[in-house]
C-alpha cells in the first residue's frame, strides 16, 4: 500500500477514501428511515424482535435487581419510537488548573430506539459526562462503584470474562503516568467502594479528542458495551485557525447497542454471538437529529466506542473534512466521502451543510474479514436561513515532530493470532483464544520491557483471517508502513487497524513515565479473550 488511502481491509483506520461524485446520494425520507431503521443487520434484528413479546424488552436484567417484569404492551415499543434531537453529554470543565469531580458507576434505566434497557452507566447517563481540561491541569476523580456485588466467581481460566461489576478507569490516548493512582489499569475497583484517581496532564500534552472508559480485565467489554464511556477533551487545538474556532462543536460517541431478552447484559453470551439484537447509536440515542443551517460549518468530535466492529462512516450528500486523528491535530485536511474508524479511534471532522434537506449519517459496507455493521447513525437536518461560513484552506504544523532514523535504537515484532474451533459460527466464546506472540494475557508476566529515553520501530503482524486493532497505552506512535509498503505521509495514532494476514509498522518515542501498562487489540472481545500484553517502561 503505497499511499494514504483506505484499502478493502480498512487500512490503518480513519483514513479517507474518495468515491467520486456524491450527486446520487438522496436525502433521507421517512420511507428510507423506516426501511433502514432496524440499524445493524436490520432484517436480523427484525426477525429476532418478532420472535419475542414486547414485554421481554421492558424487563429488568435479573431478579437480583429487585424489580418485576413489566406487562406486555399491545404494540411493541420499537415500532413506535421517533428520532429526537441530539443530546450533548453534560460538560465538566477544569478551573484553576484542575478538574475535580466525582463519577458514580451504577445501573440506570435507558430508553433507546423503543427499548427500555437496564445498563451500567457513569452518572446514570449514556454516555458519561464530557471532561474538558487544559495542558498542565490535574484531573482528580473520585469514582464510586455503586454496582451490586459480583454474582459470579472468578473462572479457573482468568482470561475469560468475569466479575462484571468490578471496574477501573482508563483515559484512552492520554500521555500520562500509568502508575499509582493515575491511569493504572491494573487497579481493581470493587462494588460498594470508592476510589481516588489523580492524573497530572503534562504542560506540553497534545490538545485534542480523547476518551475514558473502564479497563478491568474480565469486565471491560461488558461495561463499555453497556455505555460506560465518555469524552475527554484537552482543549485548545487549532486555536489559531479562525474557521475552526467559529465552528459549532458536537461530541458524537458511536456505539453498538447490544442487549439480551431482558434488556440487559448479565452474561458474556450476550455480547459474543452475532445474532444478538443490536443497532448503532450516537450519544446513547438511536438516529438522533443533528441540525444545521445551509452553509454552516460544524466540528464533530467522533469517538468510536463500538465493542468489536470497524465502521465506515459516510454522510449522504456531503464530504467529510478530517482535521485530527486520535487526539493529534493533522497538518493537512483529508477530504473524503467516508472514513473507516476502528474501535478506540477518534477523528475530528468539519462538515459544511449544503442545500436544505434531510441527510443520513450512516455506516456503509466495509470488509474487515467479515462484513462490518451497516445502518443509520444520525439524521442531519439542514434548514433555516443561509449561514455562510468558510472552511480552512490550510492547517498549522503537527505538534509532534517526525521520528528520524537517528533516534531509533531498537526494533520489535509482535504477532496477533487466534485459536478457534473448526466451526466458529456455531461455537461458544470459551472455545476461542486470541493471542499475542502465541500467548494469552497474563497480568503477572511482563511481555515487553522498554527503556525510557529511546525510540523504536515496531511491526505488528496479523496472522489471523480477520482485521485486528492495535492500541498501546501512554505513548502515541507514528505509523509508517502497512503490509510492508510505506505510506505517502506517516500518520500519528494511538490505535490502528492491523489488516488481516498483513502488518503495520510504526515508530514511537518512549520518553517518560515509568511503570507497567498494556498493549492490546481494541476489539474488546478479543482483549477479554487474551489478546493483550503487559508493557513495562523502565528508566535507563
Amino acid at each position: 500500500m503505497g499511499s494514504e488511502t483506505a484499502s478493502s481491509s480498512g487500512g490503518i483506520g480513519v483514513i479517507p477514501r474518495r468515491r467520486g461524485n456524491t450527486a446520487d446520494r438522496r436525502p433521507l425520507t421517512r420511507r428510507t428511515l423506516l426501511a433502514s431503521g432496524m440499524g445493524v443487520g436490520g432484517t436480523l434484528l427484525m426477525a429476532n424482535a418478532l420472535r419475542r413479546s414486547a414485554s421481554a424488552f421492558q424487563a429488568t436484567p435479573s431478579a437480583q435487581a429487585g424489580h418485576e417484569q413489566s406487562p406486555p404492551e399491545a404494540t411493541p415499543s420499537w415500532l413506535l419510537w421517533e428520532p429526537a434531537d441530539l443530546v450533548e453529554p453534560e460538560v465538566r470543565a477544569s478551573d484553576g488548573g484542575e478538574l475535580s469531580t466525582e463519577l458514580r458507576v451504577g445501573y440506570a434505566w435507558h430508553d433507546i430506539g423503543g427499548y427500555r434497557l437496564h445498563m451500567r452507566a457513569y452518572e446514570g447517563g449514556v454516555p458519561g459526562p464530557t471532561l474538558r481540561v487544559q495542558p498542565g491541569d490535574t484531573l482528580r476523580l473520585r469514582l464510586h462503584n455503586d454496582l451490586p456485588p459480583n454474582s459470579d466467581p472468578v473462572p479457573l481460566a482468568a482470561d475469560l470474562p468475569h466479575n462484571f461489576n468490578t471496574t477501573n478507569l482508563h483515559t484512552h490516548g492520554l500521555h500520562v503516568s500509568p502508575d499509582g493512582i493515575a491511569d493504572n489499569i491494573f487497579r481493581s475497583m470493587e462494588p460498594g467502594a470508592r476510589y481516588d484517581i489523580e492524573i497530572a496532564i503534562p504542560e506540553d500534552h497534545t490538545r485534542g479528542t480523547y476518551w475514558y472508559h473502564p479497563h478491568h480485565h474480565g469486565s471491560a467489554d461488558v461495561q463499555i458495551t453497556s455505555g460506560m464511556a465518555g469524552v475527554l477533551i484537552v482543549e485548545g487545538n487549532f486555536a489559531d485557525v479562525p474557521e475552526i474556532v467559529a465552528a459549532r462543536e458536537h461530541v458524537l460517541i458511536v456505539s453498538e447497542v447490544l442487549f439480551d431478552y431482558l434488556g440487559a447484559i448479565e452474561s458474556y453470551d450476550t455480547v459474543w454471538p452475532e445474532a444478538v439484537p443490536r443497532f448503532l447509536a450516537i450519544n446513547g440515542q438511536r438516529e438522533p437529529i443533528v441540525r444545521m443551517r445551509p452553509g454552516e460549518v460544524q466540528r464533530w468530535h467522533i469517538v468510536q466506542a463500538a465493542h468489536e466492529s470497524n465502521l465506515r462512516i459516510a454522510l449522504d450528500g456531503h464530504l467529510l473534512h478530517a482535521i485530527a486523528y486520535d487526539g493529534i491535530q493533522s497538518d493537512h485536511i483529508d477530504l473524503s466521502d467516508d472514513l473507516v474508524v476502528a474501535p478506540g479511534q477518534r477523528v475530528d471532522v468539519l462538515v459544511q451543510a449544503g442545500e436544505p434537506g434531510e441527510f443520513l449519517l450512516h455506516a456503509i459496507a466495509n470488509d474487515q474479514g467479515y462484513p462490518s455493521p451497516v445502518g443509520p447513525l444520525a439524521r442531519v437536518v439542514v434548514e433555516g436561513d443561509l449561514e455562510p461560513m468558510e472552511l480552512p484552506t490550510a492547517l498549522p504544523a503537527s505538534p509532534l515532530p517526525s521520528i528520524g532514523d537517528d533516534e531509533i535504537v531498537g526494533r520489535r515484532e509482535l504477532v496477533f493470532s487466534a485459536i478457534q474451533p473448526e466451526f466458529p459460527r456455531a461455537a461458544n466464546y470459551q472455545e476461542f483464544r486470541f493471542l499475542v506472540d502465541g500467548r494469552v494475557f497474563d497480568p503477572d508476566r511482563v511481555d515487553q520491557r522498554v527503556t525510557l529515553g529511546t525510540a523504536e520501530v515496531w511491526t505488528v503482524v496479523n496472522d489471523h483471517e480477520d482485521d485486528h486493532v492495535f492500541h498501546i497505552h501512554t505513548n502515541p506512535f507514528q505509523t509508517t508502513h502497512v503490509n510492508g509498503e510505506p505510506l505517502a505521509r506517516p500518520v500519528w495514532r494511538d490505535t490502528v487497524i492491523v489488516p488481516r494476514e498483513g502488518s503495520v509498522t510504526f515508530r514511537s518515542r518512549f520518553l517518560d513515565f515509568p511503570g507497567k501498562t498494556v498493549l492490546h487489540c481494541h476489539m474488546m472481545n478479543h482483549e477479554e479473550l487474551g489478546m493483550m500484553q503487559v508493557v513495562e517502561f523502565v528508566n535507563p
